[in-house]
C-alpha cells in the first residue's frame, strides 16, 4: 500500500526546483535612480522579483513604483492592504504605476533598515490577457520595532507581453548602496 505522504512529497521537489535566476542588481556606492531589467525571455510561465530596498529620500519612507515595457501611461491599478497595529486600504485606478505604500526606508528612518519584498508577476509573456501581480512586503516602518506588513495586488492593462520591468523610488532620488533586486522566472 502506498504511503500517500511520501508519493506527495516526491511532487513537491520538482515544484521546489521550477525557479530559475534570470538576473540579480545590487546597487554599489553611488546608489541608482533606477534598477531595470530588459529583454526578459518569454519562456516562463511567471516571473518573481525579490527585493531589498532602501531608499535616499528626506523622510522617513519612500514608496515604490514598477511600471512594464516602459509604460508610464494610466494603464495600471493596485489594490493595497497595509498593517501596522492598524489596518489601512488603499487603491489606485487609473495609474501610471504599481506601486507600494511607504513601501521602503529612507533617509529618516533607522540606518541600515531595508525592506524586504516578493512580487509574482503572472503569466507575464500572454498576449490574450491583462497582466496581474501579487506582492507581499514589510519592514519596520516606524522604527519602533513593531514592524508593518503589506498586500498589493496590481494590474497592467495590457495584452502585450512584458520584456521589461522598471522599479524606481517614487519622490526620492535614488536607492541606496546594497539594495537588491533578484528576477526569477517560474517554469509552469
Amino acid at each position: 500500500m502506498p504511503i500517500l505522504g511520501v508519493i506527495a512529497s516526491s511532487k513537491l521537489t520538482a515544484a521546489a526546483t521550477s525557479y530559475e535566476s534570470i538576473a540579480t542588481v545590487t546597487v554599489g556606492g553611488g546608489g541608482s535612480s533606477v534598477i531595470t531589467f530588459s529583454s526578459i525571455s518569454s519562456t516562463y510561465k511567471h516571473l518573481q522579483l525579490r527585493m531589498l530596498l532602501r531608499g535616499d529620500r528626506a523622510a522617513n519612507t519612500d514608496d515604490i513604483k514598477i511600471q512594464f515595457n516602459n509604460d508610464t501611461g494610466s494603464n495600471y491599478a493596485d489594490h493595497i492592504l497595509f498593517g501596522d497595529g492598524t489596518v489601512g486600504v488603499y487603491n489606485q485606478s487609473p495609474f501610471d504605476m504599481i506601486y507600494s505604500y511607504q513601501g521602503m526606508p529612507s533617509a529618516n528612518s533607522t540606518a541600515s533598515t531595508f525592506y524586504a519584498g516578493i512580487m509574482d508577476i503572472l503569466d507575464y509573456s500572454s498576449t490574450v490577457k491583462y497582466k496581474t501581480t501579487r506582492w507581499f512586503q514589510g519592514w519596520d516602518w516606524n522604527s519602533n520595532s513593531t514592524g508593518a506588513v503589506e498586500l498589493t495586488s496590481g494590474l497592467w492593462r495590457s495584452t502585450t507581453a512584458i520584456s521589461t520591468i522598471t522599479v524606481a523610488p517614487r519622490y526620492g532620488s535614488n536607492f541606496v548602496q546594497y539594495s537588491q533586486i533578484a528576477l526569477y522566472g517560474i517554469k509552469g
